[in-house]
């Protein structure tokens, strides 16, 4: 056996995570309302809104949960073991030899 085989093969998820992609989306969506709140608060929304600028808060909300999911993903990543998953992958083979195989 070589070292390569022994040795454990883990990385983290990375950009690959799901939470990066909410925290990516929050953000974006958090900003846009957060500036519409700001540029665009009209009197008429004032007054439906009961002197509540909804956008500016909605948006601050919204960016401040993305800085959250980000911050979990950085202090808590997905390991991924390579090893494990090529287990899992064979064993998954073993159990339905129909499946299409992966080259």
């Amino acid at each position: 056996m070589t070292a390569e085989t022994t040795t454990p093969r883990r990385h983290s998820a990375g950009l690959f995570d799901v939470r990066n992609i909410i925290a990516a989306l929050m953000g974006i969506y958090g900003v846009v309302l957060f500036i519409m709140g700001l540029v665009n608060f009209t009197e008429e929304d004032k007054r439906k809104a009961d002197d509540f600028n909804l956008n500016l808060w909605c948006g601050l909300g919204m960016f401040i949960f993305a800085v959250c999911m980000a911050v979990w993903c950085y202090l808590r990543p997905i390991v991924v073991d390579e090893v494990e998953l090529e287990r899992d992958k064979a064993a998954a083979e073993m159990a339905n030899p129909n499946l299409p195989k992966d080259d």
